[in-house]
Parts: structure tokens; C-alpha cells; sequence
């Protein structure tokens, strides 16, 4: 499919029919000037949209939890491997996890939220946090908070260090090597667990978000939320901004990505990208976006949140796509997500968020947008070769 090139306020390239989706996104730039982000869109594997405003060509960002969709398609292809049974207990490849009342815990519950672990008791240092094992340990020997499967709560960071450990137990490899060697390097995507060194030139640092009037409410009293996300024993480590944790590249939070980056793994994972093959079938793509939970979050204190397996569902806060759509949002507004019914994987950057956080609302309308704009040229499309066939049936030709 041919792109055209864009000049003005967003440059980049997009499919003509996309016009739409190009005008709004340079109406936004127009009333922002200190506005920059990224956005690109993949359609049953080809790219249509590559766009961007106030970043260079090169620009690599943290996108805080966009960087769990890693681990999902991670998980996901060990299952499609066959190495990985949801629903077989973790303990039968992690027995130190059996201990403190888990050996009934389910490889499920745990990529799913339901494990009762959003910490560790006592709880986690950054030093821990951002090691291959050393959280895992610790988490492998705490008693849950809640009995797993009777409720869920946002494990924010420490899926990342239960996934890892998870990966590492079935393949012998870390999740970040795993992730390189099998997904990354492979599809050569621009989304990376631990930052090499000669691409620190591109990284540009997130800006803090502004809040109206500048007024900075306190956050939530929720002790579990306050728990997951407040300070930790020693040294204190920002997630996105402290080089120590994009070096590392913890597979929660601190990836470091581009939006073309992140929508080309869930492209190549779910469609196949340019005539590929896909690194997922649709039934392991069924399992993994399946819905696990949805309603009350113990963490967040929050209704109406869903997770499927590592994923996020569409909710009204995250109305990205249809009912089988899954992705992941950030904490600074970052948004990736894919949507197996419309063929459309979407990745979206921005570096200064809006106010109070989480995924930003123009990213995904967006989303939606081209999901709908993509179901609606593949109608014009499949009318103008009906009506073709029944002009040269007409004809007798």
C-alpha cells in the first residue's frame, strides 16, 4: 500500500484514506504547540499510518505499563510453543512458588492479577525490583493478600518480575533475552527490554504533566495503592525517569519504545506483518485476549477493570476497540493495543501526558477511530468489487 508523505504540523505518512485521522491529529498539534507524540497503525499487517509531532524520526520513549504488552506476547508465544499450560499450577515449573498457601495458584491467576501478590511482605526495594530473581524469590515466598482466584488487583510492577521468573523457569532464559532473541531482534522492532547504549541518543525523557491550575491533589488514601506505588526500602528509583531502570528495562514499566515499535510487535504477534506469517495462532491470540477478570480492582480502587491474560481490556476508561481487543495503557499516557476482529495494531507515544494520567483519551479514540475508518474501506472496497462483478455479469464478459 502506497502512503502518502504529510507535511505541516504532524509529518510522517499515512494512507490516503486516512485523511481524517490526519487532520485531527494536526488539529492537535495546532492548539498545543508544546504538544509531541507518536502514533502508528498496522492493518492485517501493513503499516498505514506512521506519524509524529515534536519528535524526531528516532525518538525512543518510556511508556511506563505499555511495556506489559512485551510480556504478554512473550507469554503468549511460549504457549503457541506449547511449553506454557494456563492453567497448570506455577508451581509445576516454579516449586519454591508453592510455598505460604500458593500451590494451587494457577498460571492464570497469576498473569491475570488474581494472585494476591502486588508485593511482597516486607516490601520490595528498587534493588530488588530491578534483578532477574530476587524479587521473584521474595514473591515466591509471601503469603498472598487475598486468597488467589476471589479477587483481582493491578499488579503494577511486580508481574514484570513474575513473568520474568516465569519465562526463565520454562525456557532457562530471562524474559528480557527470551523477548530479544525470539520476538525483538527478529521482527527488528523499536521496542526494547533494557536500552543498548548506542541508541541513548534517542531517548527522550518524559516531561511531568501539568495539572490544571496547577493544583497537585494528594494521591488516593488507599493503603494497597499507596503500598505498590509509594516509596520503597533504600534508594528510591523513578520507573520511567532513573537510567538504573530503562537501562535494566523492567518489563512492567520501563521498556523504551516507539509507537511504530510497539504496534509492529502486536502486528507481527497477531496478523503477521507484510505477508508473514504471525508469531501467534488465533486460538493462542483467543487465550491470551480473553477476559480473566473484570470489576473491582484491589489495588487501584477502581470498578470496571479487566484484565485478560498480562493484557487489558476495552472498559470505558480504555474504549480502544471491540469486545476481543487487548492492550495495555501507561501511566503517562502511552497506549498499544490490537484488535484481531479489525486486523488494526496500534501503538501511541506522547511525552508530556494529560492530567491525572493513564492512557491519554486522544490516543485511544484514535485507536477506535481507525479501527472503524479500516472496517469501513474494507466495505467500500468489497462493494466496488461486487458491484464490478455484476456490471461484467451484465455484460456477458
Amino acid at each position: 500500500m502506497a502512503l502518502e508523505e504529510l507535511t505541516g504540523p504532524v509529518h510522517g505518512s499515512a494512507a490516503p484514506w486516512l485523511g481524517a485521522i490526519v487532520t485531527e491529529l494536526s488539529g492537535y498539534a495546532a492548539r498545543d504547540p508544546l504538544l509531541a507524540f507518536q502514533a502508528a497503525a498496522y492493518a492485517d499487517g501493513e503499516l498505514i499510518l506512521d506519524v509524529r509531532s515534536g519528535l524526531g524520526e528516532d525518538a525512543l520513549l518510556v511508556p511506563y505499563s505499555v511495556s506489559k504488552n512485551i510480556i504478554g506476547v512473550s507469554v503468549g508465544l511460549l504457549i503457541e510453543r506449547g511449553l506454557l499450560d494456563l492453567d497448570a499450577p506455577v508451581a509445576d515449573v516454579w516449586p519454591e512458588f508453592a510455598a505460604a498457601g500458593k500451590a494451587r495458584v494457577t498460571v492464570r491467576q497469576l498473569l491475570s492479577h488474581q494472585a494476591g501478590l502486588p508485593d511482597a511482605s516486607p516490601v520490595l526495594s528498587w534493588d530488588e525490583l530491578l534483578d532477574h530473581h530476587r524479587a521473584a524469590e521474595r514473591l515466591a515466598a509471601t503469603r498472598p493478600l487475598w486468597h488467589p482466584g476471589s479477587a483481582f488487583g493491578y499488579h503494577g510492577i511486580t508481574i514484570g518480575n513474575l513473568g520474568d521468573e516465569l519465562v526463565f523457569r520454562v525456557t532457562g532464559q530471562t524474559l528480557h533475552e527470551f523477548y530479544e532473541s525470539q520476538i525483538r531482534k527478529p521482527v527488528d522492532a523499536d521496542a526494547y527490554l533494557g536500552l543498548p547504549s548506542s541508541l541513548d541518543h534517542s531517548l527522550v525523557p518524559l516531561l511531568p504533566m501539568a495539572p490544571p491550575l496547577g493544583e497537585r491533589p494528594p494521591m488516593p488514601d488507599h493503603p494497597l495503592m499507596a503500598t505498590v506505588f509509594g516509596p520503597r526500602p533504600g534508594e528510591q528509583v523513578d520507573l520511567a525517569g532513573s537510567e538504573r531502570s530503562w537501562r535494566f528495562g523492567h518489563a512492567a514499566g520501563s521498556a523504551v519504545i516507539s509507537a511504530r515499535g510497539i504496534a509492529g510487535v502486536l502486528a507481527h504477534a497477531v496478523t503477521g506483518v507484510d505477508g508473514g506469517a504471525p508469531l501467534l495462532s488465533a486460538d493462542t491470540v483467543a487465550q491470551i485476549g480473553q477476559q480473566q477478570v473484570r470489576g473491582y480492582d484491589e489495588v487501584l480502587d477502581q470498578q470496571d477493570r479487566a484484565h485478560a491474560i498480562v493484557f487489558q481490556k476495552p472498559s470505558k476508561q480504555l474504549a480502544w476497540g471491540g469486545p476481543r481487543s487487548f492492550g495495555h495503557d501507561g501511566a503517562a499516557g502511552a497506549v498499544a493495543c490490537v484488535d484481531p476482529d479489525t486486523g488494526v495494531a496500534f501503538g501511541w507515544t506522547v511525552r508530556r501526558g494529560p492530567w491525572p494520567g493513564g492512557g491519554d483519551p486522544r490516543g485511544i479514540a484514535l485507536a477506535r477511530k481507525i479501527g472503524a475508518a479500516v472496517t469501513a474501506s474494507a466495505a467500500t472496497a468489497s462493494s466496488a468489487t461486487a458491484s464490478a462483478a455484476t456490471a461484467s455479469a451484465a455484460t456477458g464478459r
